[in-house]
């Protein structure tokens, strides 16, 4: 079965908030940090007369009673903001749909990689418009270009902003326009971003995506990305182990460590990729793997060695996806990578040799603007060389205010002759028939894209398909290959070995997850320097007494529903209060013209 040839290795799918607390009498102190804009209510119309038109607005106007649809563009940053966004509006009491025609408000959260996404981004804007949806945007394309012209007078929530949501959406149901960006910082540095303590929805309960850093150390000439993102900013440590301590505590069988680059990791705090790795790797439990997202070559050439080591390690996959984009050198000079073909030649022929049968996934794009004939005829030898198992083809799109774009383009025909060119290749070989017989450990993760077969990795993240039988579901299992395809093989569950690893304790799907008890972090600043505490608080840890942006999570599990609950409690008296006086109001009335 082929699973076609998807864009991105991030697209393969089926953060310390000091900085809010979800807690009623918090958030009230939190709106002065946001500035609502009232506008005209395009979202909603209402003829006057139309007694369950009122109803319905006056019904998503009670805290954490409209129902929500999220929809998400990008990598699997991206997925994860989402998942942490849907949690707290979970947790809240918001319900989460996947029918946006019965949404009351939809939550896009947007990438600006490619322009389709984009275009995609804003079709999906004017479908909300065309079907009167309350909208909050948020992402990395409202981030980038704050002052597009598409999203003015709409909510939007920056990429580091995530913790507070439910502020924004609530806002944005009472028909106001929240634009709320800034960065969080610790120690005068940026911080990673929004706590990783914060409630989930995880679109697959079986897996966990943690980002491990924001932003990143280059300057790529044709990168949208690092306007939203930004510079480097890395979690500590202590706090990415305990996040993945709890969600493998939660049922959760495979983690994603994801970020713009995870091999540059740490460098602006001092520490780096391989000293977690080597933390990260204690908690991980029995039938239980890990996988370690995208990192740039100049980032890993220092650490090949206990690289390598990590990747041997029995719990964590035998893959990585290190980009090289061109094997021309002229044109890495041109985009500013900071290496060069030899040193991607390097990193894989080291690994190749040190870690047997490692998956390396790469990414190439064809028709940058100074790319010659020459230039991608030394892309197509190394992939005809090296035959790549996994490989993102990309074709060129010149994104706006990045310097690629300033420069002279190839025509779109070039463009598109290259990447079909080496579409062809990738397509001309084979990398799984000599596996056919093999027995390999693998565990069953995902639902296939036609809904016929169960999807499980072996330990080099190399898709097998199994009978899709309920038991199997989040199980390591031993299956027999028995055909092999591009894309994919399949395989004969070994029914001996059921016993080997338990059935995990699952978390069902849309279930909320992720309460801590504390933040193992305390201290994380926004741009002013606020520690994030509420104002009421006599004495902040940041010694300014300035603190209005949040107060921080308390030393016990936050109660959200029952946050919930206290305001739908208050919105009841106040409608009873009201509905008393209008009652008042009209016996008054009779009894007056009755005179």
């Amino acid at each position: 079965m082929s699973c076609g040839i998807v864009d991105d290795i991030e697209d393969i799918l089926k953060s310390d908030s000091n900085d809010i607390s979800l807690e009623d009498h918090n958030r009230s102190n939190n709106k002065s940090f946001i500035i609502p804009k009232s506008i005209k209510k395009y979202s909603k119309i209402f003829d006057e007369n139309d007694k369950e038109n009122d109803q319905n607005i006056a019904n998503t106007n009670v805290p954490g009673v409209a129902s929500i649809f999220v929809k998400t563009w990008g990598c699997t940053h991206n997925n994860s903001d989402s998942e942490y966004m849907a949690g707290q509006l979970a947790a809240y009491g918001y319900k989460l749909t996947d029918n946006s025609n019965e949404a009351d408000l939809w939550l896009l959260n947007s990438c600006t990689v490619k322009n389709p996404a984009e275009d995609h981004f804003k079709n999906y804007i004017d479908k909300a418009k065309e079907l009167k949806k309350y909208l909050v945007l948020a992402g990395c394309v409202p981030q980038g270009a704050p002052k597009a012209s598409y999203i003015q007078n709409l909510s939007v929530i920056g990429v580091q902003q995530i913790d507070r949501i439910v502020e924004v959406v609530e806002e944005t149901l009472k028909g106001n326009s929240v634009r709320l960006f800034g960065k969080k910082k610790q120690d005068g540095k940026k911080y990673g971003g929004a706590s990783l303590n914060l409630p989930k929805v995880r679109r697959n309960p079986l897996i966990e995506i943690i980002a491990i850093n924001t932003g990143c150390l280059n300057e790529c000439t044709y990168c949208k990305t690092k306007h939203a993102r930004g510079e480097l900013g890395s979690y500590y440590p202590d706090e990415i182990v305990e996040r993945i301590r709890q969600s493998f505590e939660e049922g959760v069988v495979e983690v994603w460590l994801t970020s713009e680059d995870t091999g540059a990791y740490g460098r602006d705090i001092g520490t780096n990729i391989v000293e977690l790795m080597w933390k990260i790797v204690e908690v991980i439990p029995e039938g239980c793997w890990l996988r370690i997202g995208m990192t740039n070559p100049p980032y890993i050439l220092e650490h090949l060695e206990e690289m390598a080591k990590i990747l041997n390690h029995p719990r964590v996959y035998s893959f990585l996806h290190i980009p090289i984009q061109s094997a021309s050198d002229a044109v890495l000079t041109d985009m500013k990578r900071e290496y060069c073909c030899d040193d991607f030649k390097h990193i894989v022929d080291f690994l190749r040799e040190k870690v047997l049968g490692i998956n390396i996934a790469t990414d190439v794009i064809l028709g940058f603007p100074t790319e010659t004939e020459q230039d991608f005829q030394e892309t197509y030898d190394l992939i005809q060389q090296y035959k790549f198992s996994s490989l993102f083809i990309n074709q060129f799109f010149q994104r706006p205010g990045t310097p690629a774009a300033k420069m002279r383009q190839l025509p779109t025909q070039e463009r598109k002759r290259r990447t079909k060119i080496i579409s062809e290749l990738f397509q001309s070989y084979t990398t799984h028939d000599s596996k056919l017989g093999s027995i390999y450990e693998v565990l069953v993760t995902e639902i296939s894209h036609d809904e016929e077969y169960y999807v499980a990795h072996n330990k080099f993240y190399e898709q097998i398909l199994v009978p899709k039988l309920d038991y199997l579901m989040g199980r390591m299992i031993q299956v027999e290959i028995i055909e092999c395809s591009k894309h994919s093989m399949k395989g004969r569950v070994i029914e001996e070995s059921l016993n080997k690893y338990p059935k995990r304790v699952q978390v069902k799907k849309g279930e909320v997850t992720g309460f801590i008890k504390s933040d193992v972090n305390n201290n994380a600043k926004n741009e002013n320097g606020c520690c994030g505490n509420d104002s009421s608080i006599k004495e902040n840890s940041c010694g300014t007494g300035c603190c209005s942006n949040a107060a921080e999570f308390d030393d016990k599990i936050i109660d959200l529903k029952a946050a919930k609950f206290d305001r739908l409690r208050d919105y009841a008296i106040v409608s009873l209060i009201a509905t008393g006086v209008i009652l008042i109001s009209k016996i008054t009335l009779r009894y007056l013209n009755s005179k």
